[in-house]
């Protein structure tokens, strides 16, 4: 077994240089003139027996009568704004993302995570607000019923 780094044997030829071919050959991955290339048909009319699709007939796989089929719906428009007015307005997205939910069950748009990420986001965000409100409503009662501020009351 040789290997390509072995000198040549007596008598043969080296490579041509400069990468051509040798005469006669087309290069390398071209076919030579007035052959197609490799694996395309011949152009003109096809072989013997084997008659061309006719003109007019839809491609294999394609729908050949009525209507095309529908696009794909998009994102739903509520449940978007579901989700980014639930960090603004949290009543406004709970509102918006049952409303979404409604349309995606009709429609078959996308968006149904959306929609439901709005949902919980607005009803945490609301519970979290209304929690915060009693506390701050008990903190300024608590400071306005007490005369020494925030301080606590001094035992006599």
């Amino acid at each position: 077994m040789s290997s390509p780094y072995d000198p040549p044997p007596p008598g043969s030829e080296p490579p041509p240089s400069g990468g051509q071919p040798p005469q006669g050959q087309p290069p390398y991955g071209q076919p030579q003139y007035g052959q197609p290339p490799s694996g395309q048909p011949p152009y003109g009319q096809p072989p013997y027996g084997q008659q061309p699709p006719p003109y007019g007939q839809p491609p294999y796989g394609q729908p050949q009568y009525g209507y095309p089929p529908a696009a794909p719906a998009g994102t739903n428009g509520f449940a978007i704004a579901s989700l980014v007015c639930a960090f603004f307005c949290s009543p406004l997205g709970l509102i918006f993302g049952f409303v979404a939910r409604n349309q995606i069950k009709r429609t078959g748009q996308q968006g149904e995570g959306l929609a439901m990420a709005g949902i919980i986001t607005s009803a945490v965000l609301l519970v979290v607000g209304i929690i915060w409100t009693i506390f701050v409503l008990n903190t300024a009662d608590h400071i306005a019923n007490n005369p020494y501020g925030l301080a606590p009351a001094i035992v006599r």
